[in-house]
């Protein structure tokens, strides 16, 4: 029998859900999508035409009370996350929420709390981890494949937070709002970089916004930009590992680079898509030459649906054989803490200690 999705956040013409989660899911066997939500009946029944939806609905209760629903993907803004979550969650459905979880750690906290009160498969959408390729570099390096990892540099470009905004795209230029380069492909690049050489344990950090106002694409209006376009971050891991990464915005022609140091060998992850390590394809490498890195779970993925069709994929697997594989709400909050330690550290100007 399918697992069957409602999607809330569903749009017919743009979005994270058409652009990304829709190819995944029909690429899948066993995944179908049954429901849509949108702000308006109008939207809603476009996005069920597109999506090949059943029902659109309107309202969140209807959405997660449907029988015919058992898993509720919620790919709306980050500000509007709790309370689908939490009424998901009450309705004893399945739930794979976007990434981030919450505003802030409290937010996070309290869905977490919930989730872990209940026996459903919550998932997060940090599907970086979950790429063919970060997944093998992190066996490599726990096999010993480089020796004793030494130093890892991570930069990661990203062709949002520039110069020019999309009318339907200003919000993440708020920090309140919770989507912003810090939280989206700055915390995407720290769970890869975690995946692979253990999580913070000390954090150095500078975040810098290097322009007041953005201009909004095809108007002459402009917004303030309320949050940074530049991270900079210097770590050292459990693993004894230390790590510099960058990240910066409104570039969408600097490659991913993650170069890995080793007591043996180097270890390289590669990737060339603008929206940073969560999307598209990824490359890894070791000098010398190691085993090559696992297939797709759809091959010829090679954008957006690409690690989101590998979450779906695990995340079908969890609910089917009670496993719990897939990153979870408690790896949410732990990504939550270390973007607030670094923060911390680049309002302060001190080092931060991470707590286990």
């Amino acid at each position: 029998m399918a697992l069957r999705i409602g999607v809330a956040g569903a749009n017919a013409e743009r979005g994270w859900a058409q652009l990304a989660h829709l190819p995944a899911i029909r690429a899948l066997p066993g995944l179908e999508i049954s429901a849509v939500l949108n702000r308006t009946q109008q939207g809603a029944d476009a996005a069920a035409a597109a999506f090949g939806a059943a029902k659109a609905y309107t309202d969140i209760a209807a959405l997660v009370n449907d029988p015919d629903v058992g898993i509720v993907a919620v790919t709306v803004r980050v500000l509007e996350h709790r309370a689908i979550v939490l009424a998901a969650l009450a309705a004893g459905k399945h739930v794979y929420c976007e990434w981030p979880l919450g505003r802030d750690l409290a937010e996070a906290q309290e869905m977490t709390e919930a989730a872990r009160d209940n026996p459903v498969h919550v998932a997060i959408g940090t599907q970086g981890p979950l790429a063919p390729a970060v997944r093998h570099a992190a066996k490599l390096v726990r096999e010993g494949a480089i020796g004793r990892p030494l130093k890892l540099s991570v930069v990661s470009g990203c062709g949002g937070w520039g110069a020019l905004t999309l009318p339907n795209y200003v919000y993440p230029e708020d920090k309140r709002n919770g989507a912003t380069l810090s939280t989206i492909p700055d915390g995407h690049t720290i769970a890869a970089i975690e995946a692979v050489i253990g999580g913070y344990a000390e954090i150095d950090a500078r975040t810098t916004t290097t322009r007041d106002e953005v201009h909004i694409y095809g108007t002459n209006d402009t917004v303030e930009q309320l949050c940074a376009d530049h991270v900079l971050v210097i770590g050292r891991h459990s693993s004894g590992c230390v790590s510099s990464q960058e990240v910066v915005g409104g570039t969408v022609d600097t490659p991913l680079c993650f170069v890995l140091r080793g007591t043996k060998d180097t270890l390289t992850i590669t990737g060339t898509h603008p929206g940073g390590y969560q999307c598209g394809q990824l490359t890894v490498a070791t000098i010398p030459a190691a085993a090559p890195q696992p297939e797709s779970i759809v091959p010829l993925f090679v954008d957006a649906p690409a690690n989101v069709a590998e979450l779906w994929g695990a995340c079908a697997a969890d609910i089917r054989n009670a496993t719990r594989i897939v990153p979870n709400f408690d790896a949410a909050v732990r990504l939550t803490r270390v973007l607030d330690a670094i923060d911390r550290a680049a309002e302060t100007g001190r080092r931060v200690i991470l707590e286990d």
